[in-house]
């Protein structure tokens, strides 16, 4: 076996969650700054996950036809760095709607390639995953941080600026991650389609869709919730850097987490953590100290859902369905689950406030927990 290529794919994931903590916060300052209403932001930043929906599984397909997964990341790399050019040519809702579509179809590539990617190259390792991801949320925070205090005496528009020489530094980093040897699994003899419709699978998969869509509303207006209450922008960047510090420590608390409780009892906890953290959000925002501690829960319902979702994929698709199982979770969760999230939570914001939209939210993750601990059965132990 080839030795683990720590810092080429921790560089990657940090430059890739580094365009995400300079993107996800503040794009929607952007859009408002051009005059777009809450329910167009709301449509434009769903692109960014509407594109998860078939983006993934026509990446992976090509990936899988090449068998060059690296070669894939590469192509998107550049081509998402190419087609984010087009922000600074036009202003109007059709041209971003048109830049930001094509733009989001090349950036679903990357992530479920380079988990599969990253998985293959750690082999029965896979307890340092979190230490190689952790590197993105150091990225993220980097950049969230930084912007918000830029933004503060800065133009919004230096944002673009911001984004397009992270999106380089993923460019550079993809071209120095070395290919994998795909390891065949007897369990490849079922397809695909099969492993689909095992009851649990499927469970799995919309209780994510679940706990995704429940994020819809954060993701989409929770920087300008906070902005329209009087934070300032630098506030901001810390209140979203609060969570992602505390999910670099879930990461490199999981391998202990994973010995001592099921993967089952770690997702019913995070969504648990996702109810109570989405109605402080909706009915305590004029309290610091509720919003902070909102904040501290986004380490339980992003990063140890997330690293136990991606042990769960492991745990379904082997071998040749790994890329695939990934794909397939991006575009279910993120995909279908984060679009309606972020287009329902544009029209309720309107129509029925804040407070009723992250209790929506909260709703969605309760269900999700009611399925996780209904339906998923062997991942008692």
């Amino acid at each position: 076996m080839h030795p683990l290529p720590y810092w080429r794919l921790s560089g990657f994931y940090f430059f890739h969650f580094a365009v995400l903590g300079a993107f996800a916060p503040y794009w929607s300052l952007y859009l408002q700054s051009l005059s777009f209403s809450a329910l167009q932001i709301g449509i434009l930043m769903s692109l960014l996950l509407v594109t998860r929906i078939f983006a993934p599984a026509a990446w992976g397909w090509l990936a899988d036809h090449t068998g060059r997964r690296v070669m894939v990341v590469q192509l998107a790399a550049i081509s998402g760095l190419v087609s984010f050019c087009g922000f600074f040519l036009g202003e109007s809702f059709v041209w971003i709607f048109l830049v930001m579509l094509l733009m989001s179809f090349c950036w679903s590539a990357a992530l479920p390639l380079i988990e599969a990617i990253t998985l293959s190259h750690l082999g029965d390792s896979t307890d340092k995953y979190g230490r190689i991801r952790s590197w993105g949320s150091v990225g993220f925070i980097l950049a969230v941080v930084g912007m918000g205090y830029l933004l503060d005496v800065v133009d919004i528009v230096w944002l673009l600026w911001v984004v397009l020489a992270f999106k380089l530094g993923i460019v550079i980093f993809s071209h120095h991650i070395p290919e994998t040897e795909v390891v065949g699994y007897p369990v490849d003899q079922d397809s695909i389609r099969q492993v689909c419709k095992h009851p649990e699978v499927i469970a799995f998969l919309i209780s994510s869709l679940l706990m995704i869509f429940a994020h819809g509303a954060y993701y989409t207006f929770f920087s300008i919730y906070l902005v329209e209450q009087g934070y300032d922008k630098g506030f901001v960047g810390w209140l979203w850097a609060v969570g992602v510090i505390c999910e670099i420590g879930v990461f490199f608390l999981m391998p202990w987490m994973m010995l001592r409780f099921s993967l089952k009892a770690i997702l019913i906890f995070s969504f648990a953590c996702a109810i109570l953290r989405f109605l402080m959000i909706g009915w305590g925002v004029e309290w610091v100290l509720v919003i902070l501690l909102a904040q501290i829960l986004h380490a339980a319902t992003y990063g140890t859902h997330h690293i136990a979702a991606i042990m769960v994929v492991h745990h379904f698709f082997h071998g040749r369905h790994q890329a695939k199982g990934q794909a397939i979770y991006t575009s279910v969760a993120f995909g279908v689950g984060g679009t309606l999230g972020a287009i329902l939570s544009g029209y309720t914001w309107d129509e029925v406030g804040a407070e009723m939209t992250f209790t929506i939210s909260a709703v969605s993750a309760f269900l999700g927990m009611v399925l996780v601990a209904w339906k998923m059965k062997s991942l008692i132990n």
